[in-house]
């Protein structure tokens, strides 16, 4: 038994994943460019999560980082490898966001004030923002991410714009 959708909710559902990279790639791409942008201010931010003692490792994440997530909005504006660029993405995001929750909790707890009025620069691009509005975000951006791992949707997509099927020999 074959499950076939209706053209229309087939429709939908390409213009919904057109548009869930498009807005993921546009994200990616801005939050990339601005730490880029501005490498030593987000060295700064780095250094407050404490990840490394080596400075060389810490510099060369903070060096790195901003250009990887512009080169992965980049593929997923394009359309290509989305579903390897969504994997990479909800792999650097889950850790991220752990990351931003600690953080939150710490000054929560030594501000003695609610969770969703701690704010912070938590280094992602946008300058001090409400943790619960951070938290959010990402949320939204990993159910992106989740969706566009799911293959749906492929049109305007570079790769396959590129890369049609060879069509069949014609009967000689």
């Amino acid at each position: 038994m074959t499950n076939h959708q209706p053209s229309w909710k087939r429709a939908g559902v390409n213009l919904f994943t057109v548009l869930a990279r498009w807005l993921l790639g546009a994200a990616f791409v801005y939050l990339g460019l601005t730490k880029a942008l501005h490498p030593v201010e987000f060295l700064k931010l780095m250094r407050q999560y404490d990840l490394t003692q080596d400075a060389l490792l810490l510099n060369a994440l903070s060096a790195a980082l901003p250009w990887f997530e512009l080169f992965c909005g980049l593929l997923l504006l394009a359309g290509v490898a989305v579903r390897g660029t969504a994997l990479t993405l909800m792999l650097m995001l889950v850790p991220f966001t752990l990351l931003v929750w600690h953080r939150a909790l710490l000054l929560q707890a030594a501000q003695h004030i609610p969770l969703c009025a701690v704010s912070f620069d938590c280094g992602c691009g946008n300058g001090q923002e409400f943790v619960c509005r951070k938290l959010s975000e990402n949320l939204v951006f990993l159910g992106l991410s989740v969706w566009l791992l799911w293959g749906r949707g492929r049109q305007f997509s570079l790769r396959f714009s590129l890369m049609k099927p060879p069509s069949p020999p014609s009967g000689l």
